[in-house]
């Protein structure tokens, strides 16, 4: 794969893993629109790897402390996880509905969802949830007081992130508004619930490419780039989207959202992809 094409997209995982407007849909059309060949597997290991360190790197502190405190140790100084010693458990639990979607509908998410229509409408709908959410919730809580039904509620909703276009962090952020977390905290535990279903994808990924061919022939300054560009980039989005949402809203994402949506609809009427 050109490198050219390596940066390009590593950079789009990095900007739209994280950002509530759907990576999938956006990695699918940039090649689509480009005319380049779907992503090989050892890239797709490269932009999982390297968003999966990316939030890794940002939060380690946090899951230091979760985990910590998840096995009744005493470590860290974020006041909001120390009022929540149950938060590594709460996040176990609500990471076990998507495991069991991506389970049962892999083969559709990766064949027949995967087309710029499903896409496109998916943009929209996730799109007026947001505007929904946004504008709803009463925006009062913090990690401290997620409990037992926060971690169902937003866990069911990761579910919807298998379907191309959907956005992990659109969905699960609003689930957190319609919970009336503030919603730098709803991005924090989306974040946070994101970590195991990443890391499982990773994995998956691995497993796959060592029964085709072996880990070692990944090793290349291909996938190399691929990881670091999308690490630095997933990290810098992490870093600049917390920081936003203590005083922004996720309408402009909305407006995105629903303006992209309308305009992957027009492309697929105009120019079908190629099978």
């Amino acid at each position: 794969m050109p490198f050219a094409q390596v940066i390009v997209l590593a950079i789009v995982q990095g900007l739209t893993e994280f950002l509530p407007i759907s990576s999938t849909a956006h990695l699918y059309l940039s090649s689509w629109l480009l005319g380049w060949t779907p992503e090989a597997l050892d890239f797709d290991i490269s932009l999982h790897m390297g968003t999966l360190l990316a939030v890794l790197i940002y939060f380690l502190p946090d899951w230091i402390q979760i985990v910590g405190q998840g096995f009744a140790f005493r470590i860290g100084h974020d006041d909001r996880l120390q009022h929540n010693q149950m938060l590594l458990w709460l996040l176990a639990l609500g990471s076990i509905p998507v495991g069991i979607a991506g389970l049962a509908f892999t083969k559709q998410a990766e064949g027949p969802w995967r087309n710029p229509y499903v896409m496109g409408t998916m943009l929209v709908v996730i799109g007026i949830v947001m505007w929904i959410a946004d504008r709803g919730g009463n925006e009062v809580r913090d990690l401290g007081s997620v409990n037992f039904s926060d971690s169902i509620v937003v866990g069911l909703s990761q579910m919807l992130s298998i379907v191309p276009g959907t956005s992990r962090s659109g969905i699960t952020i609003s689930a957190g508004l319609f919970r009336h977390f503030t919603r730098e905290t709803a991005a924090r535990f989306s974040f946070l619930l994101s970590t195991p279903a990443i890391a499982a994808a990773a994995g998956k990924a691995l497993y796959d490419m060592h029964k085709q061919h072996g880990l070692l022939g990944i090793l290349n300054p291909t996938f190399i780039v691929g990881v670091a560009v999308s690490t630095a980039t997933g990290w810098a989005v992490i870093t600049w989207f917390l920081h936003y949402l203590r005083r922004g809203s996720l309408r402009p994402f909305v407006y995105y959202r629903v303006i992209f949506g309308i305009i992957v609809f027009a492309l697929a009427i105009i120019r079908r992809p190629a099978g």
